[in-house]
């Protein structure tokens, strides 16, 4: 929808760019405070689901009223409406989404079932995108509005009022299944001092210090890292171009007509979105036959061969076959968040053998900043490599032909680059299905009070990139 302030509103596409980044800076502060505060949350509905309630409520009702634009205001306004609507807004969604993802890896300790699980949440998530891509189309329909300004703020309430009902639904219906286990963990398992033990039953343990310590441990946590650079490479290369695919469908392949191309980037869209629910189907299982590591290098290998056939696929002689790369990309970011999801939750019970604490909060808060940090640069660079390419609105069509080419190297050699260096990362990430399973059996046996003693080392969990 940011589309609609650079076409509808006119704004430079730098300023747009910096709208969509800047309010996700201040989401490292917030979302790792927000994993704190739900990891050490106690109430009678849980420690997750009351966040989730009414953080969907306050996000869909931000949303809608964000997008209520008044009309015939200066550039600077503009900016700083959206800047300062667009922090709230972010604010009210990491309340809802932070815990929302942390009670995602908690729900199971299997394995496999984790895949399973991060599966059906990825193929529920991607039935927005068959909508979405159409949403450009909706909103410059003459048909129904008058114009693009009068669209965006129809579909705002839209999304505003389907976000609330769905949005509640993981609060109404979703039990916390690790909650009494972590309370018998923490009394009956843990070698903690009389100090730690009154400090535990304190609403929020540590405070402060407690705070910093766990973020900082989590930071520094290298299994951890390599999953957070990896999606921070793939998810950020797939952004940085997805408005120039846009454009460049726009304005080559349609010479400028936004009408046909926006009603052809919403079939790309939609190609792309039903390929992604067989990307996550086919993905899951690989994962289980050669592992979430080798799964990973199969399905982001195959989008770097989506990414290459833009090149030709992309021609005004045969707009076609711009829905053909669609079904190839579609692996990158459907195998991404099926397995990365997944591999997440396996890191988190490596840190609670090493830490003694369950911070699926603090890891979630930490890795989706981290994909919000990507979408935050994918935006801000975006409009910046826009204007370096030459482009400009009010050329409309006849956009120079040095322009139409830097769009088009951009859109197809950015994520190419981005996606075989985050491979490359996932070389190194230690935890196999084996690994994965010690540290689980070890877990499960100190929370039995068997063998494992909390003062010996955990040689299981030595690990290397090469183990």
């Amino acid at each position: 929808m940011l589309i609609v302030l650079n076409l509808g509103l006119g704004m430079n596409p730098v300023l747009v760019g910096l709208i969509g980044a800047l309010p996700r800076l201040t989401d490292a502060i917030t979302d790792p405070l927000m994993g704190y505060i739900s990891d050490h949350t106690k109430s009678k509905w849980g420690r997750r689901r009351p966040y989730i309630f009414f953080g969907a409520i306050a996000a869909a009702v931000i949303f809608a009223l964000l997008w209520q634009l008044p009309r015939d205001q200066s550039e600077n306004f503009y900016f700083w409406f959206f800047l300062i609507g667009s922090i709230i807004f972010y604010l009210a969604y990491t309340v809802f989404a932070t815990p929302w993802v942390a009670l995602g890896y908690e729900l199971t300790p299997d394995y496999h079932e984790r895949t399973r699980l991060m599966a059906v949440q990825n193929f529920m998530g991607q039935m927005a995108w068959l909508v979405a891509p159409w949403f450009l189309w909706f909103m410059q329909n003459d048909m129904l509005f008058e114009d693009m300004i009068e669209g965006a703020g129809w579909l705002a309430i839209i999304i505003g009022v389907f976000t609330v009902c769905v949005g509640i639904l993981p609060a109404i219906f979703l039990k916390e299944r690790s909650k009494h286990q972590e309370e018998k963990t923490n009394k009956e398992s843990l070698n903690v001092s009389s100090s730690d033990k009154n400090e535990a039953n304190e609403e929020f343990p540590a405070g402060f210090k407690d705070f910093i310590k766990g973020f900082l441990t989590t930071i520094k946590f290298k299994p951890f890292l390599y999953l957070c650079a990896a999606t921070f490479l793939v998810f950020n290369g797939f952004m940085l171009v997805s408005s120039f695919q846009t454009y460049v469908i726009i304005y080559y392949v349609f010479g400028g007509d936004q009408s046909l191309g926006a009603e052809f980037a919403g079939w790309a869209g939609t190609v792309s979105a039903i390929s992604t629910f067989c990307v996550i189907f086919l993905v899951t299982k690989l994962s289980t036959i050669m592992g979430k590591r080798n799964a990973f290098f199969f399905s982001t290998g195959v989008s770097i061969i989506g990414y290459a056939l833009k090149w030709v696929c992309y021609t005004p002689e045969s707009p076609m076959l711009l829905l053909i790369p669609s079904i190839f990309i579609a692996f990158g970011l459907g195998g991404l968040f099926t397995l990365m999801g997944s591999m997440v939750a396996d890191v988190c019970d490596l840190d609670e053998l090493n830490t003694k604490q369950r911070r699926e909060g603090m890891f979630g808060s930490i890795y989706w900043w981290v994909v919000k940090l990507g979408m935050a640069v994918a935006l801000a660079a975006g409009g910046f490599l826009l204007n370096a390419t030459g482009f400009d609105v009010a050329l409309a069509g006849q956009q120079s032909a040095d322009t139409i080419f830097f769009m088009r190297l951009c859109d197809v050699i950015i994520p190419i680059i981005t996606s075989l260096i985050a491979i490359w990362m996932i070389m190194a990430y230690p935890l196999t299905e084996d690994k994965a399973r010690e540290v689980r059996e070890a877990l499960e046996a100190r929370r039995g009070k068997m063998t494992v003693d909390d003062d010996e080392p955990i040689q299981n969990v030595e690990l290397n990139p090469s183990s």
